[in-house]
């Protein structure tokens, strides 16, 4: 039987409106997520219809207003414009979101239909994290196993070091440096440090030390910290900075246990006490542009940034549907088709 291959691209979700109750319900099925929010389901159907989604709603959904477009959440369009720009007849390009539409379920129903035997998954995160890349993984091969088992899958890897990646990104990134900043700043999306420790198969190495990430250690493969680090390192040595011309943070941090740090929101605030007054800001964990690069830092870090005594904000673009981007991307499903070719046709 011939061969008939297929790509989900997989990426984090949004609400269906900027409407309160489509926030609620978005924000519910996120929280409510056992990698998201790591308490005992008890603890956390608690937690969250007790003390989030009375509250939260109406602030993001706010949030939200700030950053919508005309067609719809940005992450869902510009994710659409890339599902559009990788999709070809004889590989047909799905898109699935772990929260809320298009779902991983609606769109599993669409690859079986159409015949796809074998499948290529890409979750579009760089780096490894129970709440982000394994959540949707697993929740994509439970789904799988259920409605068709009978599919071949190939999975991308975290790609955080990968050249093409890097290469992307000092594409993005490389034109604004003519802006002649003080700083670059590397923000990326903030975790619970017992993240870090739940996903540490060692139980012994990650925030043990100082200089935990900088020690090689198995722990490595599935830090985000580490890897996050490492994006920014080789990232800036591909543009040239010296140490102490870039920076990182983290941002997005959620309830009172310890997140990585330093914070964003704080880092921004002390900058230009610090004689930092022209500041470009990166989010290289995301991408595509979403609520947290959009209005959390070209918004809300902006202002906070130029009310502190900055004079100059720019936050650069995700990778989006950048052409360096596109061709990541391509070039990644370009190998796995003729992988795939190649172990499928007999031999002489």
């Amino acid at each position: 039987m011939a061969r008939k291959p297929g790509v989900l691209l997989l990426n984090l979700g949004s609400p269906a409106s900027t409407d309160v109750s489509d926030v609620r319900k978005y924000l519910g099925e996120f929280l409510m997520d056992g990698r998201v929010l790591d308490a005992p389901k008890p603890i956390r159907w608690i937690v969250v219809n007790g003390f989030i989604l009375p509250f939260r709603p109406k602030n993001s959904a706010a949030a939200y207003k700030r950053v919508w477009t005309d067609e719809g959440s940005p992450l869902i369009v510009k994710s659409e414009k890339v599902r559009e720009l990788l999709d070809c007849e004889d590989c047909p390009t799905f898109l699935a979101m772990n929260y809320g539409e298009p779902s991983i379920d609606q769109e599993i129903e669409k690859i079986k239909k159409q015949g796809i035997t074998d499948l290529f998954l890409m979750p579009q995160y760089p780096h490894y994290a129970m709440s982000s890349y394994e959540t949707v993984v697993a929740k994509t091969m439970e789904t799988l196993r259920e409605k068709a088992p009978e599919i071949q899958t190939k999975l991308l890897q975290p790609f955080y070091q990968d050249e093409d990646y890097l290469g992307a990104l000092e594409t993005v990134i490389r034109p604004y440096l003519e802006k002649k900043p003080d700083l670059v700043l590397f923000s990326f999306h903030g975790i619970p440090e017992r993240h870090l420790r739940k996903t540490d198969p060692s139980h012994a190495h990650c925030l043990e030390s100082g200089d935990c990430c900088e020690n090689c250690h198995p722990a490595h493969a599935t830090c985000y910290r580490h890897q996050c680090f490492t994006t920014a390192h080789k990232t800036a040595a591909r543009l040239g900075l010296a140490r102490d011309q870039y920076h990182i943070s983290f941002q997005s941090r959620l309830g009172r246990d310890p997140w990585l740090t330093p914070y964003t929101d704080k880092t921004l605030e002390e900058l230009p006490g610090k004689g930092v007054k022209r500041l470009l800001v990166i989010c290289p964990a995301f991408v595509t542009d979403c609520l947290e690069t959009l209005e959390e830092i070209s918004m809300e870090g902006k202002d906070s940034f130029l009310e502190s005594g900055g004079e100059f904000f720019v936050q650069i673009p995700c990778l989006n549907d950048h052409p360096a981007w596109i061709d990541v991307l391509r070039n990644r499903i370009d190998s796995w088709r003729n992988q795939t070719v190649a172990s499928a046709t007999p031999s002489a």
